[in-house]
């Protein structure tokens, strides 16, 4: 091996340890103690004495690498998006390396410099493309229950901050042991000594202290928080959640979507047979517009498939349930020409128990970039048919849909409840017998597909103007059958990673606004996460061989029935938000910058004293 090939294998080495580590700890596979050393062999192949060059080429290479295979499930849908988001997101390894090399070469503390240089960097990735709340260090934790309940104060971003100081403390400890930047080269005697000279370095020891200490704080505050739940903590209706197991190849093809409804109404019954209140169905599974209002605007249109679907679920919420479907909504709309178009919306309506609608439906506001629409679409033209190259190979139509707005807060009202059953009961209608008990109102909010990962979404739903919670829960519907593959034989179906990790995500949505959120997911995983950020594993009713482990539901249909829930807890999140992520972006920003400011204030320096000694 050349000299020249083991320096570049010796410069890669640490960037690759960190990336394969970086890979297991997510869902499915769930290696989350990796989490916790994850980053130091990344930290120390930053070292000063590395050109800076060197340092960002090796983090972007492995970076490109580590993205494009982590996020393989994109590639079947769009290879160019594929290829463009790993070179994208990508590019923020390198700008942390030369952020922690620029603090390391400042002696800077890397248990101070990592936490917050980490989670600057996951903010950054929540802006790009629309944003990209994936992946990051701290949704390792989902499963440990006890340390993600700091996500109420802080958001995700205060689990990755945690995790990331006890990296840059035992980053800096390997440092003043002086174990290599790209290996260990001492031999073991003289490593006890660095080991004995480190124990007695006030530097080390302080740096243990606080890391033990925040890990301690962290501990005993979530372990408050789960003892208090129980007190804080009511039950709520029974709500049950269909899941279809439709390939997005069928269901985009619209010549099964007759079939899709009728299983899915099937799945319905049985469960509003066994008690529920509230039966939610996945995103866009009804493949029609609901609106009669659009209905009479647009006669000239055949509506017969639509108006079918509605008669038909207006009938099964007749006297028995609410029902929540993902369908389309569109509404008619004036351009920046001043011309009318249809425009087509991702929405959720409601079905009443006195077979109406709710008079609002919610519309989704925050689309998926090249999913859901493509940017420029009527005002540049031609950048719009550039842009169309990365949109999924399988649409060759315009699919723009546009932006909802409104933040549609629905209500169960005990009071429709009675009025339906006195109809029963005096014989004026043939509905038959309902099984609603309701004895309160509830109110809850919907996030379809991925707004479960945008954490301002769940948290604009959270309170009203005065700061009260105005919304008992949330209710997540999606369409993931983007990211399963269906091969020839029958019955087979392969899901991808990305189902377990969207879950994983949901979960701190539920944690950082006290909500309980409920899923209902094409393909999976359709589960009930409480208030505390637990994913449910059980559950009071089910279909047949529907998985009481939730992780399990992938590439499935089936539908389940549990109680809600419903938690009265106001947190520090839901009332201020992202603040901790947006000041550790602003010191990214700041340190990324240093460098620069430095090499002019010399070069001004430099200029002065010439012209002193002229």
């Amino acid at each position: 091996m050349t000299l020249k090939i083991k320096r570049l294998l010796l410069l890669l080495l640490p960037f690759v340890a960190s990336a394969l580590l970086l890979s297991v700890i997510q869902a499915p596979t769930d290696w989350s103690f990796f989490a916790w050393v994850a980053l130091v062999p990344f930290a120390l192949g930053c070292a000063p004495r590395i050109r800076a060059r060197s340092v960002f080429l090796a983090a972007y290479a492995v970076a490109i690498v580590y993205w494009l295979a982590n996020l393989y499930w994109l590639a079947p849908i769009t290879v160019a998006g594929w290829v463009v988001m790993g070179f994208y997101i990508g590019l923020l390894w390198p700008l942390l390396a030369l952020a922690v090399r620029f603090c390391r070469s400042r002696r800077i503390p890397l248990f101070v410099a990592l936490p917050v240089l980490l989670v600057g960097v996951e903010r950054f990735q929540g802006f790009p493309l629309g944003g990209f709340y994936w992946r990051l260090l701290g949704h390792s934790q989902y499963a440990n229950l006890t340390v993600i309940q700091i996500a109420d104060i802080f958001g995700a971003a205060g689990v990755s901050f945690l995790v990331a100081l006890v990296n840059g403390a035992l980053a800096e400890a390997a440092i003043r042991l002086r174990i290599s930047d790209c290996g260990l080269r001492i031999g073991a005697a003289a490593l006890i000594r660095n080991l004995k000279s480190a124990i007695r370095n006030p530097t080390v020891i302080t740096v243990a202290v606080l890391a033990l200490m925040a890990v301690g704080g962290t501990v005993l505050y979530g372990q408050w928080r789960l003892r208090q739940t129980p007190d804080c903590a009511t039950e709520g209706p029974m709500v049950g959640s269909l899941q279809s197991n439709v390939p997005q190849s069928v269901k985009g093809s619209h010549e099964a979507s007759q079939d899709i409804f009728d299983e899915l109404m099937t799945s319905h019954q049985a469960a509003q047979a066994a008690g529920a209140e509230l039966v939610v169905w996945p995103e866009t599974m009804v493949q029609g517009m609901l609106d009669p209002l659009l209905w009479s605007r647009l006669p000239e249109w055949d509506w017969s498939e639509d108006k079918a679907f509605h008669e038909a679920l207006s009938e099964a919420a007749q006297g028995k349930v609410y029902i929540l479907v993902g369908a389309h909504g569109g509404e008619i709309l004036r351009d920046f020409q001043g011309e009318l178009y249809l425009g087509q919306y991702n929405s959720a309506y409601l079905y009443r128990p006195d077979g109406t609608l709710a008079a609002d439906r919610y519309d989704k506001i925050h689309l998926v970039l090249f999913g859901e629409y493509i940017p420029f679409r009527r005002k540049f033209n031609w950048l719009y048919q550039q842009l169309k190259r990365f949109a999924p190979e399988e649409y060759n139509y315009d699919y723009s849909l546009e932006h909802g707005t409104h933040y549609t807060v629905f209500e169960i009202d005990p009071n429709e409840v009675s009025s339906v059953k006195s109809q029963v009961s005096s014989g004026d209608s043939e509905l038959q017998t309902s099984t609603l008990t309701l004895q309160t109102p509830y109110h809850f909010g919907v996030i379809i597909c991925y707004e479960d990962t945008i954490p301002y979404v769940a948290r604009n739903f959270a309170l009203d103007e005065n700061g009260r919670k105005r919304v008992d829960w949330l209710v997540n519907i999606s369409n993931d059958g983007w990211f399963v593959r269906f091969p020839q034989e029958p019955a087979r179906v392969l899901p991808s990673t990305e189902l377990p990790q969207h879950a994983a995500i949901c979960v701190f949505r539920a944690v950082e606004n006290r909500l309980p959120i409920l899923r209902s997911v094409n393909t999976g995983i359709s589960c009930l996460i409480d208030s505390t950020g637990r994913i449910r594993d059980d559950y009071l009713a089910s279909s047949r061989d529907f998985p009481v482990d939730a992780m399990e539901r992938t590439g499935m249909s089936g539908w389940f029935l549990d109680r809600m829930p419903i938690d009265r807890r106001v947190t520090f999140f839901s009332r201020h938000g992202q603040w901790l992520d947006n000041a550790c972006a602003v010191v990214f920003v700041g340190v990324l910058a240093a460098p620069v400011a430095l090499r002019i204030a010399r070069r001004g320096g430099g200029k002065s004293a010439r012209k002193a000694k002229v």
